[in-house]
């Protein structure tokens, strides 16, 4: 049986304690909670430590069997630390392990940071409605053509726009019939196919997420990491310690400044440097339903349609993961979701049981064992 939640609490800032709770206060069996913590720390990500092989191979091109004009590293790569992570239950801390104030490489997970800064452009009018042509209020070559043209703000994020083209020396190209997740079959990875219709086939492409990077950046008319610390993460308290990096060849120039668009990820370097305290406050936001401490950083109706299946995609929200769909894991909640990165970086957020829990360095294979791990611990 579970226990009643705890009241929510609401972490202060990182440079005050994050309040604590023990285990069989959060309504957990201590010792199985602690075999979801063994279980994390002793499957460690076969990733080196390093982020290259010893012949010099970036962990992402071996990882997604990446060659061609395309897989130059043009962006920071950071050395990776051990196994750490944290679980939240009602906002406090009751599990804690490894070093969680280190800044890592998220992969990924940027790219549910970058659809809770679509939420804020759409709180503030920036985004009139997703289903409206990006064309409409990004101007310029990136969305010119017919094709291109019909890509709505909600394809982008879906992961369904079938946008065609190159930007920042990245051709579009480079993630067709790209497989990710255990098992994942990237031997046609790169090998171009015909393009459907926008809004009608999904696919997971790092370069057509760059491209909604851009287009936020064209709205904002600053640089991202900037909107993302006064809007989002001062707001709830998280550290000065984490960035965001774009790529050497990702500047543009907006209103005669030249500024850098950041990727939705470290596919080609670069991308969201942080640490798991801080994505447990991330993750904390969206458990919440965009609201901290009674403000709300993000319109509702926004949290809401990030977290409803995509009609291309059962198990994906807009830049969400759901437990959805064919691919669900029923030993898990429902209503659960997630941002993923590889390597493997996880928050994983379980409303049913008011539960956050941050991964970081995990084998793939083992993420969702955790996970089942953690819910079996509630008593």
């Amino acid at each position: 049986m579970i226990s009643p939640t705890p009241t929510s609490y609401t972490p202060a800032p990182s440079t005050s304690p994050w309040s604590t709770l023990a285990p069989t206060d959060a309504g957990f069996s201590p010792a199985r909670l602690q075999d979801a913590i063994d279980f994390a720390v002793a499957n460690e990500s076969p990733w080196p430590r390093s982020l290259y092989y010893p012949d010099g191979a970036y962990v992402g091109n071996v990882e997604w069997n990446e060659t061609g004009p395309w897989s130059e590293i043009v962006g920071p790569v950071a050395a990776r630390g051990g196994p750490a992570g944290l679980v939240l239950k009602g906002g406090r801390i009751v599990a804690e392990w490894g070093d969680t104030d280190r800044t890592d490489m998220t992969f990924s997970i940027a790219k549910s940071y970058l659809s809770v800064l679509a939420g804020v452009a759409l709180g503030d009018g920036l985004i009139r409605d997703l289903d409206e042509p990006v064309a409409k209020s990004v101007a310029g070559p990136v969305f010119a053509g017919a094709h291109n043209a019909e890509i709505t703000w909600r394809h982008l994020l879906q992961q369904s726009s079938e946008w065609q083209g190159e930007i920042f020396g990245k051709s579009d190209q480079v993630d067709h019939n790209r497989q990710i997740g255990p098992g994942a079959d990237n031997s046609r990875k790169g090998q171009r196919r015909e393009l459907n219709r926008p809004g009608s086939f999904y696919e997971y492409n790092d370069v057509r997420v760059n491209v909604l990077g851009y287009a936020l950046l064209q709205l904002f008319r600053r640089p991202l990491p900037e909107v993302l610390r006064e809007r989002i993460m001062d707001p709830i308290g998280a550290s000065q310690d984490w960035r965001w990096e774009g790529y050497e060849t990702s500047f543009v120039e907006i209103d005669g400044q030249r500024i850098q668009s950041v990727p939705g990820g470290g596919h080609w370097g670069g991308g969201l440097v942080i640490g798991a305290r801080d994505h447990a406050r991330f993750g904390l936001l969206m458990a919440r339903r965009g609201i901290w401490e009674g403000k709300q950083l993000l319109p509702p109706a926004y949290v809401e349609m990030a977290l409803t299946p995509s009609p291309t995609l059962a198990n994906y929200g807009l830049l969400w993961w759901l437990n959805r769909g064919p691919e669900a894991n029923p030993k898990l909640p429902s209503s659960a979701f997630s941002a993923l990165g590889a390597g493997s970086n996880v928050i994983w957020i379980d409303p049913e049981h008011d539960l956050v829990a941050v991964l970081r360095w995990i084998d793939g294979k083992a993420a969702q064992g955790f996970c089942e791990r953690l819910v079996a611990a509630l008593d």
